[in-house]
């Protein structure tokens, strides 16, 4: 069939042509940040899960209608190596200066550019902070260089700015488990600060599953404070529609064979969805697309994967983080006992826990309960079976 038509849409946080089966989760968020905006109570919402679940593609959907509705959104991706401070100065500077646009009086606003400008000064600590505040810093103000007592009087001076304006600032963190513990903390502790003033000011985030112990090491009260929302596969009805309605909003079809063929075959994950989605249309010569064309199309799906979403993680891995990788794959998708990994390396368990701690540090793996590790991308076992036959 036609490429030049073809709905599916593979790639990070590329939003799917049919967004199935979370329209539940975006009214939660949705009402969530309209609650905060009026002043009202309401939890910060933290989605985690699985590489290829679709976080990413559900926070910009979040954020895109707050800022819809007037919200001014601090959109951040916490990459690894940089600190919460470097990220955080630049983004906020230039939605504060957004939110100084609005046509009223400009003295809360004001206020909180003084408030980043005292800040920046942990620049001392945080050599990441590469951004010039053009105001003179309020004395006393989120200028002590302690990053808990400065980040809670930023997070209030923000809030009284949008409340003045009647609106909501959002922090939009994409990636959060790559936060430090330790300013995870002050983040957590600068949310429920402005929480407890009722100002309107919030977070919601997207994380890996090691997001939830992360967030409960840093603050005992973040399960109190947080929303934790489990973004997981589709279910087989909604793994249906994200398939079907593409197709024949194109006019165009698709058998219920082939459709159960790629639900079995993605396990209901999105991101594996579209690349499924995507090679079947392509290799179909006329529609309906068929089981046959899905057969083919599981080969072009795999060795694509293969060659980007699976290998540009593979790559990263030292010889023996592959190898305890390789291990676990043995096993079956796990989870899987750490004392059985380690049997079937025929090594002590405290001789390869580094090996697992640098393999959660890198986000591969993730601890479910204690004494268990998991992959946190969908089929990679499959993956380091192929990749490593022996």
């Amino acid at each position: 069939m036609d490429r030049r038509r073809n709905p599916f849409a593979p790639g990070a946080g590329s939003p799917p042509p049919e967004l199935a089966g979370r329209a539940d989760l975006i009214e939660r968020a949705s009402v969530a940040l309209d609650r905060v905006r009026a002043g009202r109570a309401a939890r910060s919402v933290i989605l985690y899960g699985l590489r290829g679940v679709g976080k990413t593609v559900l926070l910009t959907t979040i954020w895109n209608r707050a800022e819809d509705d007037g919200m001014i959104v601090v959109a951040l991706e916490a990459p690894e190596g940089r600190s919460l401070p470097g990220i955080l100065v630049p983004a906020l500077r230039a939605s504060l200066l957004r939110l100084d646009r609005i046509k009223r009086a400009t003295a809360g606003v004001t206020r909180a550019l003084r408030a980043l400008a005292g800040f920046a000064k942990l620049k001392v600590r945080y050599d990441d902070i590469e951004v010039a505040i053009d105001v003179e810093p309020e004395p006393g103000l989120a200028d002590s260089g302690d990053l808990d007592a400065d980040l809670a009087d930023l997070m209030i001076a923000v809030g009284e700015a949008a409340r003045e304006r009647e609106t909501a600032v959002v922090l939009a963190i994409d990636e959060l488990q790559y936060v430090p513990e330790r300013e995870l903390a002050a983040l957590i502790a600068a949310i429920h600060r402005a929480a407890q003033r009722q100002l309107p000011v919030t977070l919601i985030a997207a994380g890996l599953p090691q997001l939830l112990g992360q967030m409960g090491d840093a603050k005992s009260y973040a399960e109190r404070l947080f929303e934790f929302v489990a973004i997981g596969a589709l279910d087989p009805e909604a793994a249906a529609a994200a398939i079907r309605l593409p197709i024949e909003r194109e006019e165009e079809a698709i058998d219920d064979a082939a459709i159960d063929a790629i639900v079995a075959d993605t396990e209901g994950y999105p991101y594996f969805i579209q690349e499924w989605g995507k090679h079947s249309w392509d290799v179909a010569e006329a529609s309906p697309i068929g089981a046959d064309d899905v057969a083919a199309a599981r080969i072009l799906a795999l060795a694509e994967l293969d060659a980007s979403f699976f290998r540009v993680r593979f790559d990263r891995l030292t010889p023996k983080e592959k190898r305890y990788l390789r291990a676990m794959a043995g096993l079956g998708p796990g989870p899987h006992r750490s004392g059985d990994v380690a049997q079937a390396m025929d090594a002590a368990v405290s001789s390869l826990a580094p090996t697992r701690n640098s393999l959660i540090a890198k986000g591969m793996l993730f601890s479910p309960s204690h004494g268990d590790t998991a992959f946190t991308v969908p089929l990679f076992d499959a993956y380091m079976r192929r990749v490593m036959p022996e």
